[in-house]
């Protein structure tokens, strides 16, 4: 599906669920600093149509995981179009969980689990780890330290998809950590959002074997000396 198409299916087929969200997104946005980004318009193309423009990357009644929800991107626009999807939303700050918690319970979502735990302690966890068809993240960090907050989810044939805007310094300078945790970049797409708010890529890493029980390191490691 093009832009214009994913872009009626915001506005048309789930517009009622898109609109209550946004409320919500809105209100809840003075109390907890979700996003920067506040005009209609930017939500609309900068966090709703994003989000979806990844959905085809998602294997069809998937397990999914996104580290770092923040204010529900991509997770959120993703599920409402795609329901056969099962989330499980890591977000470390607990006042963003409330509201994730919020918009499950009151859009509402069902599949959907909102986690409040770091991501690095997370993928230590056995009920966790390479546990989930494919993880996502939006808005997070390089590519090299969200390989490594990701990459140790996802079961060995599985995916992870990184939204990202231009990136192809990130993407050579994560080659060596893609490769150290388990994975091989399957493709790139590029595509720019309507009326110049943005150009943005979708970068899909596939888990070609299971990531070694060092990864993630932990003590902010990930950050501080990516691989």
């Amino acid at each position: 599906m093009d832009i214009d198409g994913y872009l009626e299916l915001i506005t048309g087929k789930y517009g009622e669920k898109f609109y209550k969200f946004g409320k919500m997104l809105e209100e809840c946005n003075k109390k907890f600093n979700l996003t920067a980004v506040t005009d209609e318009k930017g939500v609309l193309y900068k966090h709703f149509l994003d989000s979806v423009c990844g959905e085809k990357y998602f294997p069809r009644g998937c397990k999914a995981v996104e580290i770092g929800s923040g204010g529900g991107f991509p997770s959120v626009p993703l599920k409402i179009i795609r329901d056969d999807v099962d989330f499980t939303l890591i977000e470390s700050t607990g006042k963003k969980c409330a509201f994730l918690n919020e918009v499950v319970d009151k859009m509402p979502l069902h599949g959907v689990k909102v986690l409040n735990i770091r991501a690095e302690d997370g993928a230590k966890d056995k009920n966790l780890r390479e546990k989930f068809d494919a993880a996502c993240a939006r808005a997070v960090a390089a590519l090299n330290t969200l390989c490594e907050y990701c990459l140790p989810y996802v079961k060995p044939g599985g995916v992870f998809i990184a939204y990202k805007g231009d990136c192809a310094e990130e993407l050579e300078a994560a080659a060596s950590a893609v490769k150290i945790l388990g994975g091989e970049v399957e493709k790139t797409e590029s595509y720019a959002l309507p009326d110049g708010t943005g150009n943005r890529t979708l970068i899909v890493i596939r888990k070609v074997k299971n990531t070694p029980a060092a990864y993630p390191r932990g003590l902010g490691k990930e950050r501080k000396n990516p691989l």
